[in-house]
């Protein structure tokens, strides 16, 4: 038996390493698309702040780790996939077989279509390449504009203040990480980034990015927008927003979302939406073709709908998953849970499950709780007595009881009331919950 797994990112390492365990004598090829070992792309933001060097990006520290385990790696890019010879081509033209293939490819950034998107100072943060390019490029006092305040973006964000650059953020949404967090918080989250110093601009675009020095024309207006006797760094960028705003900077970050990897998988028949359409087993639409990580949809826990969960947890459990079901057992997720934890300078917030909620037709409804003052907020959401979701700012204790309940579909009964009255007593309710259980 010859399994391959294209990505050898968090779920094509944590695949490759139960498939050694459940299958001892097949043999395994682990392709990763990067000159890399593999690596964390989470763990990049730490880098560049210089909490830890690249080798802590690393997924594995020792040396000649997936040899002793005998899984062989390959460096290449798969350019397309045949499951009917069950065989792949990469690009120097080489062939690989398999017996069963996992798809564990990921996801990479978006570059919106804006003039002057792909000027040699506009960088996306993604790759390890990025980040020595970034950490090149931004040092103290440098003018950085970020596209982007999602989860992604907020963590960069991180890095680049603790780099001690002139921020500023764009977002389109309404609010900051609007993928994760409520309009009220999201609201709270954009006064804390302010307090400590960085613009963040919503409901905003980028129209155009352009050199300064090209355009003398724009050196004037800049000028006369940095005030009498400033001069613009003709070596800058000009950036002009939707408003019509024109902005100053020496660099650019794009941080405007990510779209997954499945160009490869062009004319044939996996089943493609938002990522690739997955059972509860992993199994794409095609037999013996599996996928897991941010490039799979997968159902969700509580509509069984397909949902991409694009984070590592979620990911290192979906390919354990397809893993054991590629070596022959019969193994399933329960569901897909959206779960986010992020720290924006210091501030921690959270969002767990649908916390957006459901209709009121559907049974739906929910409390919403904000002290401002002390940069504290919960919602809870509902359908009947059970929670199927929440949004946090400043809880960093306890949380894990949220999820919990969530992930549990634990049913509230007299509790659900208590919730609403005062949502901040949640442990409490999880702990009456926990001993009922018992």
């Amino acid at each position: 038996m010859k399994h391959v797994i294209i990505g050898n990112g968090p779920a094509g390492v944590v695949a490759a390493e139960t498939l050694r365990k459940a299958d001892p004598g097949a043999e395994i090829l682990l392709i990763g698309g990067e000159p890399e070992p593999a690596y964390s792309r989470m763990a990049i933001p730490y880098l560049l702040e210089g909490s830890i060097a690249e080798s802590g990006t690393y997924l594995r520290k020792t040396p000649g780790h997936f040899a002793s385990l005998c899984i062989r790696e390959l460096q290449g890019q798969v350019v397309s996939v045949d499951p009917v010879q069950r065989k792949l081509m990469l690009t120097d033209g080489q062939f690989e077989s398999y017996d069963r293939l996992l798809i564990a490819s990921g996801s990479h950034p978006v570059r919106p279509p804006i003039p002057g998107i792909d000027l040699p100072q506009v960088q996306t943060c993604w790759t390890l390449a990025d980040a020595r390019a970034i950490a090149n490029l931004a040092k103290p006092g440098t003018r950085v504009l970020q596209l982007g305040a999602g989860f992604i973006g907020c963590i960069i964000m991180e890095a680049l203040a603790a780099r001690g650059v002139e921020l500023t953020v764009v977002e389109m949404g309404d609010r900051m990480v609007p993928r994760m967090m409520t309009a009220k918080a999201g609201a709270m989250i954009k006064q804390w980034v302010a307090q400590k110093g960085v613009r963040v601009l919503t409901g905003k675009g980028v129209k155009s990015i352009a050199p300064i020095g090209t355009n003398p024309g724009l050196i004037a207006r800049l000028a006369q927008v940095l005030g009498v006797g400033a001069k613009a760094n003709q070596d800058g960028l000009a950036v002009t927003l939707s408003d019509g705003e024109e902005i100053a900077c020496d660099l650019v970050i794009v941080a405007a979302g990510v779209a997954p990897n499945v160009g490869f998988l062009k004319n044939t028949s996996v089943k493609v939406g938002k990522g690739i359409v997955v059972d509860k087993r992993m199994q794409t639409s095609v037999a013996g073709i599996y996928a897991a990580g941010d490039v799979a949809e997968a159902p969700d826990l509580f509509t069984g709908a397909p949902f991409v969960a694009a984070i590592q947890p979620n990911a290192a459990d979906q390919a354990r998953v397809a893993a054991l079901n590629m070596a022959g057992a019969d193994a399933q997720m329960k569901g897909v849970l959206a779960i986010n934890v992020l720290d924006t300078l210091g501030l921690i917030s959270t969002s767990f499950g649908q916390w957006w909620g459901e209709t009121p037709e559907n049974g739906g409804s929910g409390v919403e709780f904000a002290d401002e003052a002390n940069g504290r907020y919960i919602s809870l959401q509902f359908k009947g007595d059970v929670l199927i979701g929440a949004t946090t700012i400043g809880h960093s204790n306890h949380v894990g009881a949220l999820r919990g309940m969530i992930q549990t579909q634990t049913r509230l009964g007299p509790w659900k009331d208590a919730l609403m009255k005062d949502p901040n007593t949640f442990m409490t309710a999880y702990l009456a919950g926990a001993q009922k259980a018992a």
